[in-house]
């Protein structure tokens, strides 16, 4: 199991942003050179990411990307959900009603406990955490200290 290339960048993109000084729109072009991610590419998950809320895009010739969450309160969860969708390791654990050999199967429980731990993981890590790992404090807060 490995995680998709679109949420790999979805992650650069938005700790590109959590780097960023608060309220400030940070070009697409900016944000593709930096990290590494092609453009066109980086549109796509930028749309992604405006669906869950967790960033604006702006248009026009001033445009660019405004992270929405302060990166003390956003989550590694929430941005690679906003990717991928919902963590789901087996079809038994996102749907327990579809498996009928749920609550008699010995590999259920283990799938179960892989899952909570893996989502406690990822939700245990903000994008102020990641930033400050890059060796940069993060500088993104949104109005008001939201």
């Amino acid at each position: 199991m490995q995680i998709t290339q679109a949420t790999e960048y979805a992650v650069r993109c938005v700790l590109h942003l959590a780097l960023s000084p608060a309220a400030q729109v940070v070009s697409r072009r900016e944000i593709a050179r930096a990290r590494e991610i092609p453009g066109a590419f980086l549109a796509k998950i930028a749309q992604q990411l405006a669906r869950a809320g967790i960033l604006r895009i702006h248009q026009g010739a001033r445009g660019g990307y405004e992270l929405l969450i302060p990166a003390r309160r956003l989550t590694l969860l929430q941005v690679v959900e906003a990717a991928e969708g919902v963590i789901a390791l087996n079809t038994c654990v996102a749907h327990t009603k579809i498996c009928t050999r749920t609550h008699r199967c010995a590999a259920h429980q283990v799938w179960a406990k892989a899952q909570r731990e893996l989502r406690a993981t990822l939700a245990g890590v903000t994008f102020a955490k990641l930033a400050a790992s890059e060796g940069a404090p993060a500088r993104n807060k949104t109005k008001k200290g939201k």
